[in-house]
């Protein structure tokens, strides 16, 4: 290292400070963290895999709250050395993960279409008499557009431009309405979809309608949902998912294309976040933390120029 470790630990701070962050969200942590390495790796120059996770145990007297914060800590700060080449390991971000937080589930390309093909093949339901037609086209939505679970199922047929391919996604969680392209082929279903619906609901308001002429239930597309995936899942996966991550899984996926094809991830986040209708980017830049490690690790991540968006814990929290 070209400096001592604790000039590196203030740089670090200072820069955070420069963001609004306190000083005392980091110092306290990274005060121990320096002792820690300087005392058991006297002689390393780098920030290794086994320096960091040597000192990120939970400790006998630290509540989960306390582990978290102090790993967080220790995250931002080798994503710091990582981003001025004084370190080649970022802590990963399970260290940093809440216990009470869901982790969503990301469907592989085979895993998708399995689910999908078996929605494809579903029979009629004496409580669902269409379900074979809804459920389908449905779920397509919801990943393809990138969309909430409710904003699949409340979504109007005056909100469907089928002549220039558009969606019109009303008030939501965040309070915002937007529209947003779909691709060629999504249109093309949704045109099919509307001429056979129609047929048997020709005059309700919703593109998805229940017999009960209102949108159906999140409990209603859970059931059908959870179906599908128990007949295509590996009987040993047993991981918990929810409809909710197939609009995971779609923002993971376009990440990744855009590093795949060189993008500069930073630039292009802020149309991701317009597009999912995030009320803010960091909401968006929580999904780094879902990308494979070689990804997150990838110098295609400047992390320095991402500590503004992905989020992290502040003092007050």
């Amino acid at each position: 290292m070209k400096k001592k470790l604790y000039e590196y630990a203030e740089d670090m701070i200072q820069f955070k400070m420069s963001l609004g962050y306190s000083r005392k969200t980091y110092e306290g942590f990274l005060d121990d963290f320096v002792r820690y390495w300087e005392t058991k790796y006297p002689d390393a120059d780098f920030l290794t895999e086994e320096i960091a996770q040597g000192w990120c145990c939970q400790r006998r007297t630290e509540n989960a709250s306390g582990f978290h914060r102090r790993a967080l800590a220790l995250r931002e700060f080798s994503k710091y050395l990582f981003s001025i080449g004084e370190s080649d390991y970022i802590l990963p971000s399970d260290y940093t993960a809440r216990q009470t937080r869901y982790t969503p589930y990301i469907f592989s390309d085979k895993e998708l279409a399995a689910i999908f093909d078996a929605s494809d093949r579903m029979e009629p339901h004496p409580n669902s008499p269409y379900r074979q037609i809804i459920a389908p086209v449905m779920l397509r939505l919801i990943y393809f557009c990138g969309l909430r679970p409710n904003e699949g199922r409340e979504i109007q047929n005056k909100d469907v431009d089928l002549d220039n391919g558009i969606l019109f996604i009303r008030k939501n969680k965040s309070h915002r309405e937007r529209r947003i392209p779909m691709t060629e082929d999504v249109t093309d279903m949704c045109r099919d979809y509307r001429k056979k619906i129609s047929f048997f609901y020709p005059d309700s308001p919703y593109f998805f309608p229940s017999q009960e002429g209102v949108p159906y239930s999140s409990k209603w597309l859970t059931r059908q949902f959870l179906m599908l995936w128990n007949k295509v899942r590996m009987p040993e996966n047993t991981a918990r998912v929810r409809v909710y991550d197939l609009r995971h899984r779609y923002a993971t996926a376009v990440m990744m294309k855009w590093l795949d094809n060189g993008e500069d991830l930073y630039t292009c986040l802020p149309y991701l976040s317009a597009y999912m209708g995030h009320a803010e980017f960091s909401d968006t830049a929580y999904y780094i933390h879902l990308l494979p490690e070689k990804l997150v690790r990838s110098k295609s991540i400047n992390w320095g120029r991402f500590s503004r968006l992905v989020p992290e814990v502040q003092e007050n929290e």
